[in-house]
């Protein structure tokens, strides 16, 4: 058997509903490890075979993989793996997966109810509701049938948000370069101009990763020309979008409303005005996997140990190219 160790921050959280399957498959021969632990003792790495790693996973960086010379494989339970890789770790052709669609679920869960709750203008009513200790009269929204929902990115999660979205009465347009049109027919996504899907979109849903390429893509002038009692939601990352100048925007339109899971930086300053906008609803990036979703993540990992073990093809393993196109 394979030798092998879990090292990250929570282990119970991610592992402890999937160790089971994991350890009758993999020799594990030392407690769950955390960055601190094996910094204090990486003489711990020097047989070890596979990691099984999440949240908290130190940087494999040469250092770290010198401690490491018989490392074949790291299964990762959580989403990104750009912030754990290095140059050398990519030379050293060591297998990595990482739990990213499993991490996509919640997410796709979260945009979804965002979006069918921004187009009765919930979040308005919430505030009207709360401000006046009354109710509102209520106003023209755009509601669900006939209403126009903007997905920017169709990526994993966009992707499935769109298949999601084929059961209302809605239609989908979107903003993605790399999407061919025969990909776009399937999905049941009109493709657009990014200044187009603001313009005409009641809510648009934003899922672009943070490259270079995306760093600021979103500008006050894709935000202030929505239409009227629209919604902006985020669950990407905080950078894609120019964060002062869509302050500036939601000071002038206090119609727009935006859905904020993710800022930058994350969390705001403390002086920051997303904090007292009334059109801005803050949550603490509870989008990805909470509680008891992140037995999902440990799952997803002890399947692919299962393919890898049989030489099947992996379903979540991440190469070099496809780590620098993830959020």
């Amino acid at each position: 058997m394979l030798k092998g160790i879990y090292l990250l921050d929570h282990f119970e959280l991610i592992y402890g509903s999937a160790c089971k399957e994991i350890n009758k498959q993999v020799h594990i021969f030392a407690e769950p490890q955390t960055k601190q632990s094996i910094k204090r003792n990486p003489e711990i790495l020097s047989n070890v075979e596979v990691i099984f790693s999440g949240w908290g996973c130190p940087k494999l960086d040469q250092t770290f993989l010198e401690y490491a010379p018989n490392l074949q494989a790291v299964f990762y339970g959580a989403g990104s793996i750009k912030g754990i890789v290095s140059e050398e770790f990519w030379k050293r052709n060591i297998v990595i997966s990482s739990a990213y669609e499993a991490n996509a679920i919640p997410v796709v869960e979260y945009t979804l109810s965002q979006i069918l709750f921004s187009l009765k203008r919930g979040w308005f009513y919430v505030n009207e509701v709360k401000k006046n200790a009354c109710y509102p009269v209520k106003e023209q929204v755009p509601g669900v049938y006939g209403s126009t929902v903007g997905l920017v990115s169709l990526g994993m999660i966009g992707r499935k948000v769109a298949e999601m979205l084929k059961q209302f009465d809605c239609k989908v347009v979107a903003y993605d370069p790399y999407l061919s049109e025969q990909e776009a027919i399937a999905l049941n996504v009109e493709l657009c101009s990014l200044e187009d899907v603001f313009k005409r979109a009641d809510v648009v849903s934003l899922h672009t990763p943070w490259i270079k390429e995306t760093e600021g893509l979103i500008t006050g002038q894709h935000i202030i020309s929505m239409k009227r009692n629209a919604t902006l939601i985020n669950t990407s990352r905080g950078a894609v979008v120019r964060e002062q100048e869509m302050i500036e925007v939601l000071h002038l339109r206090s119609d727009i409303y935006a859905i904020l899971d993710v800022t930058y930086p994350e969390p705001p300053l403390k002086d920051s005005h997303l904090y007292t906008l009334e059109n801005v609803i803050l949550t603490p990036h509870i989008a990805g996997s909470q509680s008891d979703e992140c037995k999902r993540l440990g799952k997803y990992m002890a399947q692919e140990l299962g393919r890898y073990l049989q030489g099947q093809p992996l379903k979540w393993r991440i190469t070099k190219e496809k780590s620098l196109t993830m959020a």
